[in-house]
């Protein structure tokens, strides 16, 4: 849902003849009030806020034109003296278009200046992800390390964890046993917790397998453990991933954020509701955006 997506009261108070600033601040309490993710919520303001700094400081809601927008565009890919990269000046144009939307569909605007700016789409390269066939081999792997004649858990544990649960490289370090509930009563629950009150609602739990509940029980029994489930450095995780990727031969560099890709694909194409499989990920509606994208052409790659 886009911030225009929903009316809200927060406009009443504004009318075409204020200016931007203030305008502004009205749209990040609106965005606010919408649940939207700190790092968005900055994002977007922050590009209005630049657009602002653009216009003459007298400028009204009700001058600003098409041709304004269109030049403030121009201005910050060939006239700022700063780098801006097609990403960021597509995250721009969606905040500026959000923006005036808002205040059209909310009576602020008869009529919305940013409605003919030509949206730019960028998406980045397509991840690498792994098959099926290929994650079975480096469980099979995984499963070698377990049974050799000194047993180790620790590249299932680590890597069964990543493949059901799609967390990134820093949920998983900042992972301790008490975020570990194996007697819950729907099965054992993974819950991805934040310190910081600011990424609460990245916070979720995620259903573990029993196969892992399996491993992670050998992995205690060989590894002492504190307040944190991998007592490691990220370095240290990375090789253990680096140790799976030379050993089974499969020509692909396994890492966090490859295995993230891939359980999201899978859960993609096993058909699970796509709102769920957003929560699982623990990213805002905006971000999930060009997740969605690129998990459908992944998946009509795969086909």
């Amino acid at each position: 849902m886009s911030p225009a997506d929903n009316p809200s009261t927060s406009t009443a108070h504004i009318s075409s003849a204020a200016s931007l600033t203030p305008t502004i601040n009205a749209w990040q309490i609106f965005l606010n009030d919408q649940s939207y993710s700190p790092h968005t919520v900055k994002a977007f303001t922050a590009d209005l806020r630049l657009l602002a700094s653009y216009l003459p400081p007298d400028k009204t809601l009700n001058d600003i034109t098409t041709t304004d927008l269109n030049n403030f565009l121009e201005w910050m890919q060939t006239g700022r003296g700063v780098p801006c990269s097609p990403k960021t000046l597509a995250r721009r144009i969606t905040s500026i278009k959000a923006f005036f939307r808002w205040l059209h569909e909310n009576g602020v605007l008869l009529l919305d200046p940013a409605e003919k700016v030509v949206q730019i789409s960028v998406i980045s390269p397509l991840p690498t992800v792994l098959t099926p066939q290929e994650i079975d081999i480096i469980l099979d792997m995984a499963i070698d390390y377990r049974r050799s004649a000194k047993p180790d858990a620790r590249y299932y544990t680590l890597f069964s964890l990543l493949i059901n649960t799609g967390i990134k490289k820093g949920e998983c370090l900042g992972l301790s046993p008490n975020h570990i509930d194996l007697e819950a009563p729907g099965g054992p629950l993974l819950f991805v917790r934040y310190a910081s009150p600011q990424h609460r609602y990245k916070e979720r739990k995620i259903s573990l397998p029993e196969s892992w509940v399996e491993a992670y029980q050998e992995y205690r029994s060989q590894y002492p453990l504190d307040d944190r489930l991998f007592p490691w450095s990220p370095r240290r995780l990375e090789y253990l991933l680096e140790d799976l990727s030379e050993e089974t031969e499969l020509g692909k560099h396994i890492s966090f954020d490859m295995c993230r890709w891939s359980c999201a694909l899978i859960d993609w194409q096993s058909g699970m509701e796509r709102e769920k499989i957003r929560q699982k990920l623990g990213v805002s509606k905006i971000q999930w955006r060009e997740l969605r994208m690129k998990l459908d052409r992944l998946d009509k790659q795969v086909e």
